[in-house]
């Protein structure tokens, strides 16, 4: 625990990096920290943070820098009273979530490019896993004389398509039989419900159903987590280094990785922050992540974030986190 002086201080040192991005001197504190003390009692305390891990001292300057420590202290002292956007910041996301439509996947990329937007960082989201979501509505539709597309279009939003083919000689009339067979036992069920589908008395009818629902099985097994990112360019123009840029990139272009971190960011919690080192991705060792969960169809339908230097604005970066998340929820959740 740091006493009131020392965590004054170190508050003053992170709000000010993060403005400015240049090492924080004493006495630059002691005017703007509304103290009462002179610049030397400032600089004995920010050597006794930087003894005790919570600040760096980098060789060519006489000012001090937040290390991890330091931002988590910040971080953690915060949560108590986030951060909010600013009106015109809340009124985009309002006109955004107004004339938001379409399909899922346009949903989410757009989204993240909003989040982009409002933090000046790379915005991650991950799509709601469907296997769990319930079906919604399922059709079947003819696009030849031996092959239709069977979609199901779920409560998350999410539509899942998928080609059959059927014997040559197959009618309409059976191929309209077996799309009502499925979609009175299938709809209202988890995407992932395993039953089998009940016989009809026609096999020919009961063959068509089958293999759609087969299909749309098979289809959603061979895909990965979807993962949509915005702003990638303009965060990694944050670095200075080129071989930071490099490796940011390329932890922005591994899907799986950017799923696991997410994931195994988040818990079980509401909103996280996880800094530098703490992610455990070395790529990436540079950067911190705000997370949180959307809720659609069941808890932690997916997962919203982003990812910036560990010199982000946390306040403004959580409180954008957590209003677009609740915003996209509600938005999927009411169609």
């Amino acid at each position: 625990m740091l006493d009131e002086r020392k965590a004054a201080i170190l508050r003053a040192v992170v709000k000010e990096y993060i403005d400015t991005a240049q090492p924080v001197g004493s006495a630059h504190v002691a005017r703007i920290g509304a103290l009462a003390v002179s610049p030397a009692t400032v600089r004995n305390e920010m050597a006794q943070l930087e003894r005790d891990g919570f600040l760096a001292h980098p060789h060519t300057s006489a000012g001090r820098i937040p290390t991890d420590k330091g931002y988590r202290f910040f971080v953690d002292d915060i949560r108590s009273e986030p951060g909010t956007l600013a009106e015109g910041e809340r009124a985009q996301v309002s006109d955004f979530f107004a004339k938001a439509h379409g399909e899922l996947e346009r949903m989410l990329q757009d989204t993240s490019k909003l989040l982009s937007n409002l933090t000046t960082y790379a915005a991650l989201v991950v799509a709601p896993p469907h296997e769990g979501a319930n079906v919604k509505a399922v059709h079947l539709v003819p696009l030849g004389a031996r092959v239709a597309v069977v979609v199901a279009v779920l409560a998350n939003g999410g539509v899942e398509k998928a080609h059959i083919e059927f014997p040559d000689g197959t009618g309409e009339e059976r191929v309209a039989a077996a799309a009502a067979h499925l979609s009175s036992h299938v709809v209202g069920r988890p995407l992932a419900d395993d039953r089998p589908l009940p016989t009809t008395g026609d096999p020919a009818t009961d063959t068509i159903a089958t293999a759609a629902r087969q299909a749309l099985w098979d289809y959603h097994d061979s895909e990965a987590d979807q993962v949509f990112i915005g702003g990638a360019a303009r965060m990694a123009s944050t670095f200075q280094a080129v071989d930071t840029v490099r490796q940011v990139l390329a932890g922005l272009e591994q899907q799986y990785v950017l799923v696991s971190l997410l994931r195994e960011a988040l818990g079980d919690a509401r909103l996280t922050v996880a800094i530098g080192t703490e992610h455990g991705v070395d790529s990436l060792a540079e950067c911190s992540i705000v997370v949180a969960p959307y809720d659609v169809d069941g808890p932690h339908a997916g997962t919203i974030g982003v990812l910036g230097p560990t010199r982000m604005n946390y306040p403004q970066a959580m409180a954008a986190v957590a209003i677009v998340s609740a915003r996209l929820g509600r938005h999927l959740r009411e169609g």
